[in-house]
């Protein structure tokens, strides 16, 4: 199993969300979503939820791309243009620096347009543990 098919099938609330993860490489990664109505706040708009949830899947890849075990414990989110039903969010995860136990990773969502959408940052504990894994995608 590659840590593309680990995560798609094991986190069971980015895939319930239309969480769509991509492309997996060490050090990066890509998800895709197609904003619904079922994703919209009561201002008609994509609910910040659904941005880090998106955000959150990318960066779990990225983050385990080492394939050691691997937990976000800090996030900062910047909601910079809204969505709406129809729009397409890519998550873009690069890791910024690979320490071996507290990883930093930036995700850049952005629309079909290209337009930026949302810009979040990661850190994370890696843990000796290794991931039951082979490769990554």
């Amino acid at each position: 199993m590659t840590l593309k098919d680990f995560l798609t099938q094991n986190d069971r609330f980015a895939a319930n969300s239309g969480c769509i993860l991509k492309e997996v490489r060490e050090g990066y990664a890509r998800a895709e979503l197609l904003v619904t109505a079922e994703h919209l706040n009561a201002g008609g708009v994509c609910q910040g939820g659904v941005y880090f949830t998106l955000a959150d899947i990318a960066l779990a890849a990225v983050m385990n791309s080492r394939e050691a075990l691997t937990f976000g414990i800090e996030n900062n989110i910047v909601f910079l243009h809204s969505s709406k039903t129809g729009d397409t969010l890519i998550a873009e995860a690069t890791e910024v620096y690979n320490h071996h136990k507290i990883p930093y990773v930036d995700v850049r969502i952005t629309n079909q347009r290209g337009e930026l959408c949302c810009v979040v940052t990661g850190l994370a504990y890696r843990k000796e543990a290794k991931l039951p894994v082979e490769g990554l995608m």
